[in-house]
């Protein structure tokens, strides 16, 4: 297992993370089977979020966590996320101070513990007033109950709007990254052109992020455009995955550790969400990420996307 490090902080974290989004239709002894194998491979991060299965994949994990006493909760790092409000008769997304501190009150009981490592922001608030933020994220943090804070899904403007008046470090933003969906590489190599690519949809939020040591999470990592499915093994992709099997051949291992490859080789030091209950496929994403590619075989697999230089 490949380890980086924690935005500014001296930590050092998996590279690979286990997402915890489709927990909620295990079992908990097939949880307890899973917690168990990951943490022999190295993964004992784990990202949650309150609107995964309804609160149920939260719940799911920490029956299996608690009910065992040989899993010791300081040897895990254990994220969730809150910010969307699915419940009312319109979604909606709220940062006021009561949803936030309700939503980790919530959190804490479902996962059966006392605290989260960490505590994301899921999707920005158009409504946001940063005073909200700060007076929850101070709340959260004088109880104990959240060690550090970051966001998802968030621009560099927004996150500097935060910034105004949080005073924790925001140390991670988790983003939509993998091969095909990688806008933010494209529009810093598609400089000053009017290709595709060149669009500016982030803010520059790979550069930003590197700048402000901030992690990267990179979430569906193997998804295509406009949530088309996974790309390994598809026919709309046919060039990316004759890129992948001869790459593979190369390293000896799976299309899909090289694709996780492909995202950890970036010097921005990313972890990569992965959403599998597939222990033999967590294992492929592990192998993945200790594989260094050099900068033809990461720029071959760019290119083959569909990706230009200009």
């Amino acid at each position: 297992m490949k380890f980086v490090n924690l935005g500014n902080t001296k930590q050092k974290v998996p590279a690979i993370v286990p997402g915890c989004m489709r927990f909620d239709s295990m079992p908990v002894s097939d949880m307890n089977t899973y917690i168990h194998k990951a943490a022999e491979l190295g993964a004992n991060f784990y990202d949650h979020a309150d609107i995964y299965g309804a609160g149920k994949s939260e719940e799911i994990f920490g029956n299996a966590f608690a009910s065992d006493s040989s899993l010791k909760r300081e040897d895990f790092i254990i994220q969730s996320k809150c910010g969307i409000n699915n419940k009312g008769k319109y979604p909606h997304y709220c940062f006021d101070k009561d949803y936030i501190i309700n939503s980790v009150e919530g959190i804490l009981k479902r996962l059966k513990t006392d605290y989260l490592d960490i505590l994301l922001l899921h999707r920005p608030d158009a409504l946001v007033e940063p005073e909200e933020v700060a007076a929850a994220f101070d709340e959260l943090q004088k109880s104990g109950k959240v060690k550090q804070f970051g966001v998802s899904n968030h621009k560099p403007m927004q996150i500097e709007l935060l910034k105004k008046c949080v005073k924790q470090d925001l140390i991670i933003n988790q983003l939509q990254y993998s091969i095909p969906v990688s806008n933010m590489i494209a529009n810093g190599l598609e400089v000053n052109m009017t290709s595709e690519g060149s669009a500016d949809r982030d803010g520059s939020i790979l550069d930003y992020c590197r700048l402000k040591d901030i992690t990267i999470q990179a979430w569906s990592p193997f998804q295509m455009p406009d949530w088309r499915g996974c790309f390994l093994g598809s026919a709309d992709y046919a060039d990316l995955n004759k890129a992948l099997e001869e790459v593979a051949a190369d390293h000896g291992v799976s299309t899909t550790a090289i694709a996780t490859a492909w995202i950890t080789s970036h010097p921005a030091q990313m972890q990569v969400i992965a959403g599998t209950t597939n222990i033999k496929r967590l294992e492929e994403i592990i192998q993945g990420s200790e594989i260094k590619l050099t900068h033809e075989e990461w720029y071959r697999l760019y290119l083959s996307a569909g990706h230009i230089l200009p």
